[in-house]
């Protein structure tokens, strides 16, 4: 992704609420913004332009 592999494994450790999309740490239970429950692991590999 980036060309600093510290800076990468930070950024990685975030997650994603799947209702309002709001960014949170690595060890939450729910969404620090709407409390909901389910949350996602940020996407590791970057997206590819077409």
């Amino acid at each position: 992704m980036a060309r600093f592999p510290v800076v990468d494994a930070e950024l990685s450790k975030v997650w994603i609420c799947k209702r309002c999309k709001a960014r949170n740490n690595a060890g939450s239970t729910k969404c620090r913004k709407c409390g909901y429950r389910y949350l996602r692991p940020k996407n590791k590999e970057s997206k590819k332009k077409k």
